[in-house]
């Protein structure tokens, strides 16, 4: 029997998970938060997600909440039919292996398809499936790299920096299962499904947007800005009396945070007057409000700023992101309980449906929790199940 469902938006979608570290893990997230029955299918004795390993870190209970696991050899001829046979009930497979292999197990989009023309197939790579880098390893840092991404953080003449976040692995996680909702929309129509697929590379390309745009409009070559905005003065962080804060007024608040901050004086000169000629003059108009807000503290100013209706913002480290009483409102922390580590407490899905909410249903599987009762529904017996195991196949 399956476990409970996390939403009944998607509860008539089957899915099966063959994704490791995060990209996969994240898209096929997104279908089981939103009520699909996911079944991540394991290499039975994995030590990377074993019991002495990872799997009870923050990071997999984390990803890999309101899903099923069974152990699965996908490298035996058994283990390839038995994975054939969910196949055919399933609606999506996720796969983020490097594009090769899943060619040579026999389980790729075309061969999945002769059973299931319904099968919506998703792929995730390091940098796409055919291609000069096709059979490359692929990482987040890799691909922030290559993206342009590091080019642009950080500040000026310090060399690349990488993002603290793994945000190559997670915008390819999101967008594939943009992807995955768009096929099977349309599906609807037409019946079948499709393969669909993205990489690490064009996700971090995507993600630049704006920059990456700058070059292919204007061939205007972005760098490194620091925690100022690239374009928009003053946007930026600044120093105060206990610690940072961050402001972003826009060209057409100018007045109004002048007056805010005690800048009358410069409201109207000539150097400061366009968004042009900040731009041209930050370094001198950044020094300007920094002596500013050197004087008040960042919940003084955070406060004086917004009820001037000025975008302003404290720089919080993770416990005081968990402790702020907006976060605390929106329940982005919710509580799971782990059969390992008891009551604990996750990041919940932040996309609120009114009529279908998601919620967290289910913890994060032990390996192979759901093995046994997933063979039976396709019809094994407990003999049939008990061999699978002494050969290895599960």
């Amino acid at each position: 029997m399956s476990i409970d469902r996390a939403s009944n938006a998607l509860d008539h979608i089957f899915v099966l998970d063959l994704t490791r570290a995060r990209a996969g893990p994240t898209a096929a997230r997104q279908l089981a938060d939103f009520g699909a029955r996911v079944i991540k299918i394991e290499m039975p004795g994995d030590p990377m997600y074993g019991d002495m390993g990872t799997r009870h870190g923050p990071d997999f209970q984390n990803l890999h909440r309101n899903k099923e696991s069974m152990t699965l050899n996908l490298k035996e001829e058994r283990g390839k039919e038995i994975f054939m046979e969910l196949a055919k009930k399933a609606d999506v497979v996720v796969e983020n292996y490097r594009p090769p292999v899943k060619f040579n197990l026999g389980i790729d989009y075309e061969s999945v398809k002769k059973i299931n023309p319904r099968i919506v197939y998703a792929s995730i790579s390091g940098f796409g499936q055919d291609g000069p880098y096709a059979n490359r390893a692929g990482l987040d840092q890799i691909a922030q790299g290559m993206g342009g991404h590091m080019s642009v953080t950080g500040a000026p003449g310090e060399g690349p920096m990488r993002s603290g976040a793994a945000i190559s692995d997670m915008t390819a996680g999101l967008l594939t299962a943009g992807g995955i909702f768009s096929a099977l929309l349309e599906r609807e129509k037409t019946g079948e499904g499709q393969w669909l697929h993205t990489s690490l590379l064009e996700a971090q390309i995507f993600l630049l947007d704006f920059q990456a745009a700058r070059w292919l409009v204007n061939q205007d070559v972005p760098g490194q800005e620091g925690n100022n905005h690239p374009t928009n003065v003053p946007m930026g962080t600044f120093k105060t009396k206990d610690g940072y804060v961050n402001m972003g007024p826009t060209a057409a608040m100018w007045g109004k945070f002048c007056t805010a901050m005690g800048l009358e004086g410069i409201k109207a000169d000539e150097q400061f007057s366009t968004p042009h000629t900040r731009r041209d003059n930050r370094d001198r108009l950044d020094k300007l409000i920094e002596e500013k807000t050197l004087q008040k503290t960042t919940g003084e100013w955070v406060k004086s700023l917004n009820d001037a209706r000025i975008p302003c913002g404290p720089i919080y480290q993770m416990d005081e992101v968990f402790a702020d009483e907006q976060v605390k409102h929106l329940g982005v922390a919710q509580m799971m309980h782990s059969k390992v580590r008891g009551d604990i407490e996750i990041i919940g899905q932040p996309v609120h449906l009114t009529k279908t909410p998601s919620r967290i249903a289910a913890p994060t599987p032990e390996m192979g929790e759901h093995t046994e009762s997933i063979l039976k529904e396709i019809g094994l017996s407990a003999d049939e199940i008990a061999e699978l195991g002494k050969a290895g196949v599960i």
